[in-house]
């Protein structure tokens, strides 16, 4: 079946897109919550209007949540969990367990949808992907490491940016000493 979608559908296509779609895909799914129209003569000369429109909202949103972006990138979550000698955990760290760790931090409130994460089952650190937009994509660091152990966070961000700022200050005050 081909559907002509009105809105960003994750890993299908971006709205105004003609896409061939499993039927029951588009029957059962797609088109009852509103994500798509049949691909019919008169919805395929609306494609070009709404893939338009579509892109402006898109320009709009990903202004918007630029500064929530950010925010998540330089964010660092850690997660004290049981685990065994070779490393391998007792239970796993889900997608659940950072949204609401984001929303407990930060108070961002995400889906765990947006985070694509596969349960994570051993010790380390990961690189997280969250799906804001289909063009937004932030990158989250989680840290798994062994309940009772010393947290071997690195600086945050902030504080290396921090530690630039001082590195500077003296060059600042020397040139203002030589003018003077």
């Amino acid at each position: 079946m081909k559907v002509l979608l009105i809105k960003d559908v994750y890993k299908l296509g971006r709205a105004g897109e003609i896409k061939k779609v499993a039927d029951g895909y588009g029957r059962n799914y797609l088109i009852p919550q509103g994500l798509a129209l049949p691909a019919t003569e008169s919805s395929v000369k609306l494609a070009e209007a709404i893939g338009h429109k579509a892109s402006e909202r898109r320009a709009v949103l990903n202004t918007e949540l630029k500064g929530l972006a950010e925010i998540l990138s330089s964010l660092q979550l850690e997660f004290p969990v049981k685990a065994s000698e070779t490393g391998k955990l007792y239970g796993s760290v889900t997608s659940q367990m950072v949204a609401e760790q984001v929303k407990e931090l930060k108070g961002i409130e995400l889906d765990r949808r947006q985070i694509e994460l596969e349960p994570i089952r051993a010790l380390g650190e990961y690189e997280v992907p969250v799906h804001l937009t289909m063009d937004l994509v932030p990158m989250l660091q989680v840290i798994v490491r062994r309940e009772g152990e010393a947290s071997k966070a690195r600086p945050a961000k902030a504080a290396e940016a921090a530690e630039q700022v001082s590195e500077e200050a003296p060059a600042v005050e020397t040139e203002e000493n030589a003018g003077a």
